[in-house]
């Protein structure tokens, strides 16, 4: 079958670092990923499924491995070659859709679960990722040869990972879950820190309104009703969104400091706020975000990386200075909820898409034959007034 991988190789990783100065397009072009022929995975055992792929979305992670600036660190949690794809909707042999959890957790290798009704993301050793009894080594679905990916037709996944959903929830609005999981996560983690360091109606800051922008604000907005969320958009279009949200208050990037020290009422002292927000989401993974995102948070107060930062270059001082949680989101599990509750993270999700029907943040699809126009609309898509582009592989190719 006809699909995308990513193959090893040093040498393209690095034309295609050079080639993202001009654009993904020119990064897809030259880089590691490829439309070529592929096998089908075969099934590894017992509570293993078929997926055919519906939708499979691109998201950041998978541009910066395009582009070549994914981090060394995950070489030895990934195997090779792998197709990409991890935000899919898809359809099991006997026609039932399927949204794909696609963390490769302990049950999907054959270990027993951290706890009773754990999430495949659930637990606090990641050595299982790298075991290779039943699959070959991978995070996620998506980073796993084993597999496959959703930038294919089909791929295979273990039924713990597999959410079942009914006529009323279309394509479009499924692809959406696994995102909205990875923003809700963070807004969930956002807020237990801001919930320390406030005693009422915490401000959280948003920094960044792309799809994981926007899915930490649904978050936040549905599962945090204390909260004063303040978001700062680059584009007049993020920002729209973010106010259909429900956002409190909605600012151009540039101006998030001063919309938060507005609200505070506090002072600000060479770059930093004296006070600002009680918790701040990063939501973009840079440099200059995290020391914004720094810059804004009050002392004793958290920043969540919920943006995948790679290598940066930071001055840590105004952290240290001011006991600063730095705090990651990666991925989904089980979440505490603000009322002591516990519930899947990827139910709150499906919960969540239905809510604000998130199928009008999908702006574009594209066949796999078209990946270069589709990664290209994907790394600009905030230029282009977009949100998210997905491959659609309903119809053959």
């Amino acid at each position: 079958m006809k699909a995308l991988q990513i193959k090893r190789s040093v040498p393209r990783l690095g034309l295609a670092r050079v080639a993202s100065a001009l654009g993904s397009a020119a990064a897809a072009r030259v880089g590691p990923l490829d439309y070529t022929s592929v096998d089908e995975p075969e099934l590894p055992g017992d509570g293993w499924h078929r997926v055919r792929t519906r939708l499979s979305g691109i998201c950041g992670s998978d541009l910066s491995m395009i582009e070549g600036h994914a981090s060394t660190y995950f070489d030895d949690l990934v195997s090779f070659p792998f197709v990409p794809g991890h935000e899919v909707v898809g359809q099991l042999d006997d026609g039932t859709r399927v949204i794909l959890e696609p963390v490769l957790g302990h049950a999907a290798r054959g270990f027993p679960p951290p706890f009773d009704g754990a999430a495949p993301g659930d637990g606090d050793d990641y050595g299982h990722l790298a075991d290779e009894t039943v699959i070959d080594a991978g995070i996620q679905t998506g980073f796993c040869c084993s597999t496959g990916g959703g930038w294919a037709p089909e791929f295979v996944a273990h039924e713990s990972q597999l959410h079942r959903i009914g006529d009323d929830v279309p394509d479009e609005r499924a692809v959406l879950v696994e995102p909205l999981a990875g923003g809700i996560h963070a807004a969930l983690l956002a807020a237990a820190g801001a919930s320390a360091a406030a005693t009422a109606e915490p401000i959280i800051a948003v920094l960044g309104a792309g799809t994981m922008g926007l899915a930490a604000v649904a978050g936040l907005v549905r599962y945090v009703p204390d909260a004063v969320v303040v978001v700062g958009a680059r584009y007049p279009h993020q920002q729209a969104a973010a106010r259909l949200l429900g956002a409190h208050h909605v600012v151009p990037a540039a101006e998030l400091a001063r919309a938060v020290r507005r609200l505070d009422g506090c002072r600000i002292v060479g770059d930093h706020l004296s006070r600002g927000a009680h918790a701040t989401i990063d939501a973009v993974g840079t440099a200059a975000s995290i020391a914004e995102c720094l810059r804004l948070t009050r002392p004793r107060g958290r920043v969540t990386l919920m943006g995948m930062p790679a290598e940066v270059t930071l001055d840590l001082t105004g952290l240290w200075h001011r006991e600063t949680e730095l705090v990651g989101a990666y991925t989904y599990g089980t979440e505490t909820l603000v009322d002591g509750s516990r519930r899947r993270t990827f139910d709150l999700a499906i919960e969540t898409a239905t809510a604000i029907e998130a199928e009008r943040w999908l702006s574009a699809t594209y066949r796999l034959a078209d990946h270069v126009d589709a990664i290209a609309h994907a790394g600009a898509a905030g230029r282009r007034g977009a949100i998210k582009i997905a491959f659609d592989l309903r119809e053959p190719a």
